[in-house]
């Protein structure tokens, strides 16, 4: 039997599209109108789910905060271009030289080197490389910066590039944790006023406009660094543990800094411990904690197969920099010394100032720390003032301080409060930037 479908009015037809009398399609499907678009939008490809699902995280203020980056990489990248014309170092020169040659400074050919030769290997073929102490430096930014080069055939763009992507996710990340700790310690303000204005943006305002916020943009190791790092605290503030020890084992390929994480990461899993009926399954966790330390093992053992030397890290940085073991007030003095004494020249006693005055800064961080009793951030701290305040002299702390995320968040934990503290740091931070961002890309030493 036939089932004989209703009647269509004339009107109906009219409406779907269809001319009088025309045969009805039933299989023809009609686009739904859009406003304005003329169903233009209709012929787009879809969307992949992942690069939704990406879109989808960045909210409106992590925007603002990649915005934030990029507009400071252009300020940075235009230092560096008015710094070629101005310091070329002939006085006499008629031309600037190649802007990508402003980044090829001091630690850069270290790791271009590694990545290029290895730890053994040579320019000349002879699969002996000269004794200068690249084994002072973790494999990590080199064996990223080989895997870049790959397809970015410039060594020195690869560079630049991983540190461009590598500050874009710390900045993320750091917004989110300052987020996070605000958010569980919201104080009022003085004037009694709510606060203005988003502690993420605020962190990540204290770090790209700090004195040494150069070294997060040439191809060194704190960006890459802060890209791991910092995803993993916030992956251990949320309680996942697996994912924190991942991250921090990344982190501890790039620099030695890696295991005071992995030691901050220990006390925070302890001092996080939920009531006793969770505790077991909580514990079931704690043998991650010890991941991160697996790259400093295994880079210990690849350097005594090539050297038969169990301490050749240690001794590297030694030969070179001057890493021998001091008490703290024998470094103060011998840093005291190079900085006040006139037995180096201008540039080298002004950075050993500058290494004075990031200690200090360090001691009166850990002192807030342990007065707010944030143990874990303390113990990073404290390994790290250690590690670097007890050798010869100070050497690179005022670098170090891009690693120090609770000083930026609890700036702008401070600014929310007062808002003050961050026209005092744009008007007091900025000149310095630039004084060193100029230095660094003009050859000299910038700590």
């Amino acid at each position: 039997m036939s089932v004989v479908p209703a009647p269509r009015t004339r009107g109906a037809e009219a409406a779907a599209g269809f001319g009088s009398g025309a045969a009805v399609d039933p299989r023809r499907v009609l686009p739904s109108p859009r406003r304005g678009d003329g169903g233009a939008r209709d012929r787009r490809p879809p969307v992949p789910s992942a690069a939704r699902r990406l879109l989808s995280s960045i909210s409106a203020a992590d925007r603002t905060v990649l915005t934030l980056y990029l507009v400071t990489r252009i300020g940075v990248w235009m230092t560096a271009y008015c710094a070629g014309w101005l310091f070329t170092g002939d006085g006499r020169a008629k031309e600037a030289p190649p802007l990508l040659s402003r980044w090829e400074q001091w630690d850069w050919s270290y790791f271009i080197r590694i990545a290029e030769y290895g730890y053994s290997g040579g320019p000349d073929g002879s699969g002996a490389a000269p004794p200068d102490n690249r084994e002072a430096f973790f494999p990590g930014l080199p064996l990223v910066l080989r895997a870049v080069h790959t397809v970015v055939p410039d060594w020195t763009v690869a560079g630049l590039l991983i540190s461009f992507v590598g500050g874009a996710v710390a900045v993320l990340a750091l917004a989110r944790i300052a987020r996070m700790y605000v958010a569980g310690v919201a104080e009022p303000r003085a004037d009694g006023r709510p606060h203005n204005g988003d502690a993420g943006e605020h962190a990540v305002f204290f770090l790209l406009l700090s004195p040494c916020a150069v070294f997060l943009a040439v191809g060194y190791t704190e960006a890459l660094f802060l890209a791991f790092a910092l995803p993993a605290w916030l992956a251990a503030k949320k309680g996942r543990w697996p994912l924190a020890a991942v991250l921090a084992c990344c982190a501890t390929t790039v620099r030695v800094s890696g295991l005071f994480l992995a030691a901050a990461l220990v006390v925070e899993f302890l001092t996080s411990l939920p009531a006793a009926t969770d505790r077991r399954r909580r514990l079931r966790a704690l043998p991650w904690l010890a991941v991160p330390v697996l790259p400093a093992l295994v880079y210990t053992w690849y350097l005594h197969a090539g050297t038969g030397d169990w301490m050749a890290w240690k001794h590297a940085q030694e030969r070179g920099w001057y890493r021998q073991f001091h008490t703290p007030w024998e470094a103060w003095q011998n840093t005291w010394d190079s900085a006040f004494a006139h037995t180096q020249t201008t540039g080298y006693a002004f950075m050993f100032r500058a290494e004075l005055v990031a200690m200090v800064l360090g001691v009166l961080v850990l002192a807030r720390l342990l007065q707010r009793r944030r143990w874990p951030e303390a113990v990073y701290i404290a390994l790290t003032l250690w590690a670097l305040g007890t050798s010869y002299w100070y050497m690179s702390i005022p670098r170090a301080t891009l690693l120090w995320w609770p000083l930026w968040i609890g700036l702008a934990h401070w600014s929310l409060r007062r808002p003050w503290i961050r026209t005092a740091h744009l008007c007091l931070s900025a000149p310095l930037m630039t004084i060193l961002a100029v230095a660094f890309t003009s050859g000299r030493w910038a700590g």
